[in-house]
């Protein structure tokens, strides 16, 4: 067993756990375990002083601990999954010979408890952080994503079972395409790429071949922010010849407009409107037929999509279907919105109508910086 990070052995097998595997000070891992707590709709807290307690295997002028209030107990234990009493207990040097064995068999057991209550619990909460990162942005759901990644990715390998690693690895690339898309947004092309390769892997291991596709689609827009706008068609129309007939029809309309996207980018209007059409058959009335991968799509987003494009390619209609959709769109997709009245704006500079740019892209700009969206902050610096 170590030592603490001030060169004094550990106290507790928690105090080790804290300092050596976790690599916290004391006050990271309350601020951790209260959030773990909320998270996870735990009753127990856990203060920097009864910490300091706790790893000190002592009470108060050196008294015994006396016994943990049960949701304290619980709480400790679902977060290193071992017996209180474990945690608590002198650090023995025959017990970790390996100073990983400790986090391992921790993972191990953690990973055991998992169940579909509990993957279930974990898509809820990715629902809460999809609601905040569409209204408030990634500069508030991003850290969040992340840490849901690596929590979900811990679990799949601890996992040993393939039922529930294929459970896993499809929450994970699920959660990778969000924070990918989230990066992306930051204009951090390179961090949004790793993640999208990680959402890939895990898709593939979830032997669930939609999420592959989807996953693989959502690469393709680092491809064109990148100007690889060629390697992005090549990209998304591979991903559509992969989904089979029977994919749902909220997520082949989704993988449509995304190539109309592309094709735009690439200065392939007829092929791009030709898409968007395609996309506009496909889609159902309602996406009720598939909730996973997850896909925000509808009416009034397809006519954003498809608004972008015409803007993209210089149309006049794009006018009229951009101001329609904006009059329809939910204002929770703050995002949307942004990029929805730069489009606007640019239509508005191509078609001699400066006023009605200025004020489009005026409301982009206060809306982009809120979010903290760099990369709609950057297409707003291009508008001429």
């Amino acid at each position: 067993m170590g030592t603490s990070d001030n060169g004094r052995q550990a106290r507790t097998v928690l105090e080790h756990e804290i300092r050596e595997v976790r690599r916290q000070t004391l006050q990271e891992f309350a601020d951790y375990a209260e959030r773990f707590a909320r998270q996870h709709g735990e009753p127990g807290t856990l203060s920097l002083r009864h910490l300091e307690r706790l790893v000190a295997g002592r009470g108060p002028n050196g008294r015994p601990l006396g016994n943990l209030r049960p949701a304290t107990a619980r709480l400790l234990e679902r977060i290193f999954g071992m017996p209180v009493s474990e945690l608590l207990s002198p650090p023995t040097s025959h017990a970790t010979p390996d100073d990983g064995e400790l986090e391992l068999r921790a993972g191990l057991r953690t990973a055991a408890r998992v169940d579909g209550q509990v993957i279930n619990l974990l898509y809820e909460q990715l629902r809460g952080i999809r609601r905040l990162d569409r209204q408030l942005g990634a500069v508030v759901a991003h850290g969040e994503t992340t840490m849901k990644a690596s929590q979900v990715a811990r679990l799949l390998r601890h996992s040993l079972m393939p039922a529930q690693r294929e459970q896993l690895a499809a929450l994970l690339s699920e959660v990778c395409t969000l924070a990918g898309w989230q990066a992306l947004d930051a204009g951090q092309v390179s961090t949004a790429w790793r993640f999208y390769e990680n959402a890939r892997t895990a898709a593939h291991e979830s032997g669930n071949e939609l999420f592959e596709v989807h996953a693989a689609a959502e690469q393709a827009f680092v491809l064109i922010d990148l100007g690889e706008t060629a390697q992005a068609v090549e990209l998304l129309c591979s991903a559509r010849e992969q989904a089979r007939a029977s994919t749902p029809r909220i997520l082949q309309a989704w993988l449509a407009a995304a190539y109309g996207e592309a094709l735009a980018a690439d200065g392939r209007r007829t092929q791009s409107l030709r898409a968007f059409d395609s996309s506009a058959a496909l889609l159902p009335a309602s996406s009720a037929d598939a909730d996973r991968p997850y896909v925000a799509l509808d009416a009034v987003h397809l006519a954003r999509w498809r608004g972008h494009a015409l803007a993209r390619v210089g149309e006049l209609e794009a006018i009229e279907v951009l101001t329609s959709a904006l009059d329809r769109l939910d204002p929770t997709f703050a995002r949307a919105e942004t990029s929805l009245r730069i489009d606007l704006a640019s239509a508005f500079i191509a078609y001699g109508e400066p006023e009605q740019a200025h004020h489009h892209a005026e409301h982009a700009r206060a809306l982009a910086v809120e979010i903290g969206s760099a990369r709609q902050q950057r297409r707003l610096s291009r508008l001429t």
